[in-house]
């Protein structure tokens, strides 16, 4: 597979070309950016500050899925789209985990490719416009961030480290970090492939077992300023090693990917 890594000097000569991004007849939006989000209403408005400096003049909507809040995100949202026209907000009647806020803000997305970064603000929207650079390469399925610099306690540095050398070595992906939450996909490409809770940690090796290629970037994470992470880190472990798995086993069961080519069409 066509596995490559962009380092962050690299950023500055990655434009995004409007050529190759087309855009959607209904909004005009050259992508969407998908963001899942459970109880953070104090980081959302600096996160979308950000991300409207980082993408400047360009065309694109910014979903926000609340995942359960309780702490009164949407509400905050509803005020924030006052002052960010490009911003949209789905709600989840109650927590269903981020692989399906990321699933549901991809399927309400009105734009053919899609960006994802994780709401606490971690996440750097700079890289942005490099990640989405990168998808405008033939062939490329999925540009995927890898942190060089984790701002998460050591004890989950620790068995983030050890899941992806274990993942890697069962999957052969060829990524080092499959946690980082910036990643930018094709939206039909993602809507393709099979959905099961932390997918969302094994994209490219899914991507890669479709026939597509994987590019990295690697990012640097920021400390949260506000709150701590919704997501338990022991109960996410046992339930990976279960993916892991599956995952392993649907890549077995796929030997080979069809390359197809039509030869003639009577249609007009």
């Amino acid at each position: 597979m066509n596995v490559d890594t962009v380092t962050k000097e690299d950023i500055s000569v990655y434009r995004l070309n409007p050529v190759s991004l087309p855009t959607h007849p209904m909004t005009n939006s050259r992508f969407s950016i998908v963001i899942p989000a459970k109880d953070e209403a104090e980081s959302l408005g600096d996160l979308l500050k950000e991300i409207s400096a980082a993408l400047g003049g360009d065309s694109f909507e910014v979903i926000v899925v609340d995942d359960g809040s309780m702490d009164g995100t949407a509400d905050v949202l509803q005020r924030l789209a006052e002052v960010h026209p490009f911003l949209r907000c789905l709600v989840h009647a109650q927590c269903c985990g981020k692989s399906a806020a990321i699933l549901t803000g991809v399927r309400a997305a009105r734009a053919p490719l899609i960006a994802t970064l994780d709401g606490d603000g971690q996440n750097d929207p700079c890289y942005l416009p490099a990640l989405l650079a990168l998808m405008a390469e033939p062939g490329v399925g999925l540009a995927a961030g890898q942190r060089i610099k984790h701002a998460h306690p050591q004890a989950k540095r620790i068995g983030s480290r050890f899941a992806n050398r274990l993942r890697a070595r069962l999957l052969h992906d060829n990524t080092r970090d499959t946690a980082c939450g910036l990643k930018a996909f094709r939206r039909d490409v993602f809507l393709r492939l099979p959905y099961f809770d932390t997918m969302h940690r094994f994209l490219p090796a899914l991507v890669q077992r479709d026939g597509l290629a994987v590019r990295h970037l690697d990012v640097v994470d920021r400390d949260r300023l506000h709150g701590r992470s919704k997501y338990g880190v022991i109960d996410r472990a046992i339930v990976g090693l279960f993916d892991l798995v599956g995952v392993h086993w649907l890549i077995k069961r796929r030997r080979r990917v069809p390359q197809t080519t039509e030869v003639f069409s009577n249609s007009d």
